[in-house]
């Protein structure tokens, strides 16, 4: 396996806080790409129907997306334009070279406005990283951003505006670090009838305090399917540490042995809209 690309948490996992950093997503792309990370892809279409299931249960023409976690709108991409993560990847790997972040915000403008999907839908992003946000939006794959920690801060008045009428909430891979604050908080900003939620969580993180917490605003939670390849081990470390923490937490592995960390789709939704 690689040499880890940086420490590790308190769950076992490895942190990856250092690409995020950038003004553009080549050392995000470059660097997840060794690791096979896939889960964008695998979530995209649950999010695609979803975004259908909202808009005919809401009635709701184009529905608001939150995408929280969302780094450089790699969910947003997938989900406005006819693209795939392989696509993504190739984007910005050796063939981007070092040209100058205007050429690749070029670039993507134009993948947008040649390869956007017929599904009108309004995307937004939620993350502490304001150079990921900056991009994805001068990019097109945002059509607006909250750079903000809510685990630690209440938004300001001009975040709530930007998260009222945020219809779906959806993340592939925060919940852990993200927590039911944050979730709160964009459930009391969005305002009028509670969001929608869907949320691919790794194995060894528990779902179950953020699904009590949103069961007393009235949500009913499922969790959908078989867990989801998230992205292989960065190291033989990482595995350990992580299948000892499910030991712990007496979640019977759904194949982490064999090298992948696996995440599980939970959806939560006001009672009664399931």
């Amino acid at each position: 396996m690689s040499l880890d690309p940086g420490p590790h948490d308190e769950t076992g996992k490895v942190s990856f806080d250092h690409v995020y950093a950038a003004d553009d997503p080549r050392p995000y792309f470059r660097t997840l790409r060794r690791y096979d990370y896939v889960v964008p892809a695998l979530a995209r279409p649950h999010f695609a129907r979803l975004v259908e299931e909202y808009r005919a249960a809401r009635g709701v023409a184009v529905p608001t997306v939150l995408d929280v976690g969302c780094s450089y709108g790699v969910n947003a991409a997938l989900l406005r334009c006819d693209v795939t993560l392989d696509e993504l990847y190739d984007r910005y790997g050796a063939a981007a070279g070092g040209a100058p972040r205007g050429v690749l915000v070029a670039a993507d403008r134009e993948l947008v406005a040649a390869r956007a999907r017929e599904t009108a839908v309004r995307l937004v992003g939620l993350d502490t990283s304001a150079p990921a946000l900056a991009y994805a939006v001068d990019a097109g794959f945002l059509d607006d951003a909250v750079a903000a920690d809510l685990e630690s801060g209440e938004l300001t008045d001009r975040q709530r505006e930007q998260l009222a009428g945020v219809g779906l909430v959806v993340s592939t891979g925060c919940i852990g670090y993200v927590t039911e604050k944050t979730l709160l908080r964009v459930v009391d900003a969005a305002g009028g009838r509670p969001p929608w939620m869907a949320h691919f969580c790794l194995r060894m993180f528990p779902y179950d305090t953020i699904a009590g917490q949103l069961e007393d605003l009235g949500y009913e939670t499922v969790a959908v399917g078989e867990p989801l390849r998230q992205r292989r081990f960065a190291s033989e470390r990482e595995q350990e540490l992580v299948l000892g923490r499910l030991a712990e937490l007496g979640v019977a592995e759904a194949g982490e042995s064999g090298g992948w960390l696996y995440a599980r789709l939970h959806i939560s939704r006001p009672a009664g809209e399931g």
